[in-house]
Parts: C-alpha cells; sequence; structure tokens
C-alpha cells in the first residue's frame, strides 16, 4: 500500500522545509544524538503535554544522567522522580528497560527501530523515533499526532480503533518517507511530524492556514477535517468515588503518615499510598479503634483518562502509644521522607496541605 501522485512527490519536502524554519528547536531534548535522552523524552511525552514534561525532563537526568544510573536505581526512586506524570506503568516499564539495556546490550540502546521495539515499554513509533533521530533510520512514526495528519491528509477512511486500519496507515507513511534522505533529512521530517500534530494539525480547530501541507490534504480540499481520523470505538468515562484514609501520628517529635504499596495492576499501580476505601464505612474500619478521631475533609477530584476519581479524604490523628491500624500491608513514613517515595499526585498534594 503506498500514496504516489503529488502527495507522494511533495509532502517530505514541503514538511522538512517547514520544520527547519518554522517547527519546535529549543526543546531540550532536540539537538541531541544520544539515544538515553531521546527515549526518555519520548516516554515522558505519551499521552502528557511538553509544558509538563518540561519540568520533569531535567530534574530525572539530574537524578539518572544515564542507562547505567536509572538501571542502578530502585523502583521507588523512579516512581519518586516521575510521581505526577501519570500512566505510571510507563515509568515501571522505563525501569525494566534500562535494566535490559544494561544486562542484554551492554549499556548501549540497540541502533534500528526493529530491536528497538522489542525493549520493555518501546512500541513501534516510539522505537521510530529513537532510530531516526539518533541513527537517521528511514523509518515512520505513527503516534496518535501522526496518524491525525495523515488520516486528514489522505482522508484515510479506515477505523483507527481496529489493529488492521492502523497498520495499513503505517505502511501509508512509510512510503511518504524522504526518498534518499540524510540523517538530518530523518530529524528534520521525523521532528515535523510531530510538530504538525502537536500544534497545527490539532484535534479541534486545525489551523490549516499555518499548515505547509494544506495544497495536499484531501480533508481540507473537502472541508471535511472535523471528520477524520475515523475511530469508531470509544471508551465511556467511568465515575468513582474513593475514601482516603490518611492516618497520621507524631511520636518523639516525628509526624509520620501511613502508606500501602498499591497493587501491581490498576489505578496508581505500585505506588505507594495512603489506605484506599469504597466507602466512608470501609475506611472507618481500616482506621478500627481509631475511628471515633476521624475527620472527613473537602472531596477532591481527580481526572484519568478513562475516569473521573472522587476522593473522599477521612484524617484520623493516632494519640501517642496507640494500637497500630487495622491493616499490615504498610509502614510509617515520616513526612520529610515523602519527597523519597512514588505517591501519585493527588495523594502528595493532599497530605502537604493536610490541617494541623
Amino acid at each position: 500500500m503506498k500514496v504516489s501522485g503529488p502527495v507522494s512527490a511533495g509532502f517530505a519536502p514541503a514538511l522538512v522545509q517547514w520544520q527547519r524554519r518554522d517547527g519546535r528547536h529549543g526543546l531540550p531534548w532536540q539537538g541531541t544524538r544520544d539515544p538515553y535522552r531521546v527515549w526518555l523524552s519520548e516516554i515522558m511525552l505519551q499521552q502528557t503535554q511538553v509544558s509538563t514534561v518540561l519540568g520533569y525532563y531535567p530534574r530525572f537526568l539530574d537524578r539518572f544522567p544515564d542507562v547505567h544510573a536509572l538501571a542502578a536505581a530502585s523502583e521507588d526512586e523512579v516512581m519518586s522522580m516521575w510521581s505526577g506524570l501519570g500512566y505510571y506503568s510507563r515509568a515501571r516499564n522505563l525501569h525494566r528497560c534500562a535494566r535490559t539495556v544494561v544486562s542484554e546490550h551492554g549499556g548501549s540502546f540497540p541502533a534500528t527501530s526493529s530491536v528497538l521495539a522489542t525493549l520493555p515499554g518501546i512500541g513501534d513509533s516510539t522505537a521510530a523515533a529513537i532510530a531516526a533521530f539518533c541513527h537517521g533510520e528511514r523509518v515512520s512514526i505513527a503516534d496518535g499526532n501522526v496518524r491525525r495528519v495523515l488520516s486528514r491528509l489522505l482522508a484515510f477512511e479506515g477505523d483507527l480503533s481496529q489493529a488492521r486500519a492502523q497498520r495499513e496507515l503505517w505502511q501509508l507513511a512509510q512510503s511518504l518517507l524522504p526518498e534518499h534522505p540524510s540523517a538530518d533529512d530523518m530529524v528534520a521530517y521525523t521532528q515535523g511530524l510531530m510538530d504538525l500534530g502537536a500544534g497545527v494539525c490539532t484535534l479541534r480547530q486545525p489551523a490549516c492556514e499555518r499548515c505547509p501541507v494544506a495544497g495536499l490534504c484531501e480533508a481540507r480540499r473537502s472541508n471535511t477535517t472535523d471528520r477524520f481520523p475515523v475511530k469508531t470505538k470509544r471508551v465511556a468515562r467511568r465515575h468513582e468515588s474513593w475514601w482516603l484514609l490518611v492516618l497520621r501520628k507524631t511520636e518523639a517529635g516525628q509526624l509520620s503518615i501511613w502508606l500501602e504499596r498499591r497493587p501491581p495492576r490498576g489505578i496508581w499501580a505500585g505506588l505507594h499510598c495512603v489506605p484506599v476505601a469504597g466507602d466512608d464505612a470501609q475506611a472507618l474500619v481500616v482506621a478500627g479503634d481509631h475511628a471515633g478521631a476521624a475527620r472527613h475533609l473537602p472531596a477532591l477530584a481527580h481526572a484519568l483518562t478513562h475516569r473521573e476519581l472522587r476522593l473522599h479524604p477521612v484524617l484520623v490523628d493516632l494519640v501517642p502509644g496507640a494500637a497500630e491500624p487495622a491493616t499490615t500491608n504498610g509502614r510509617w513514613v515520616p513526612m520529610e521522607q515523602l519527597s523519597d517515595v512514588g505517591l501519585p499526585a493527588p495523594v502528595r498534594s493532599l497530605l502537604q496541605q493536610l490541617p494541623g
């Protein structure tokens, strides 16, 4: 499956020229061919805005400057640095991938997209980005933004909620690549696809007047940009209420919070968290003998990709010498050590703002 005609001939040259003139050039992960730094940025940018990643990327590199440092770290260290970025499976796979690169590839990332895609947490599009940016491989990325760009460009009618249509679109993307690109051409082309999807061909109200390939775009010609990409399967948002039991105690002048490890799958998987209950009664059961001291704090809203959480904090201060909480899956963590623990962002914020 290939694209032919004016679109095939004109798309890549126009995109490369536009990116060099008008694309993004000041991002901290640009201008490097270090696979570790490119890989880290690509993982962080999955379903996360650039403005958010800009705050995490340099701090993460300061703590883990190379793949060996990341591989040697504990999971708790990695999770604590990731806390607030969300989609925490990315952090666990990041850690697994670093250890695999060190143990099976001598600390050097593979040079081809096909081998990169076999590493934990690296899908085909991320593998293509690393190979194109770092080694000039002639291969197309195909993340969500790029699929939107290409589906509008080609008026692609395939249902992108289906794997078969995704494969067909990727084959078309391959046929649009520069014919005989230099390594620098592949960097500009790949970055251009990202820039076009992020800032011009946006999901709503695309800026077609600023698009370098508007004259080639089938959806613009037929005034149907709102129809693409075609994606019939939609995941309904669920609404849930959680009760967060905040157990607090002071001993020898040290204030501590009771934290438990979340299950390995599901929301906030693998992170530390205060005990979670399905309703107020369950939370008070966990509080046990201390339930009478419970204080109900204002509820908090927290949005996830496919869920809306309503969080109900219940604060319980244990008196000195009181019995331990009626749960064994946890430990007391001093307040001053919370920065070293991987916590969900809303829980971290809650603990930082507890009343006296």
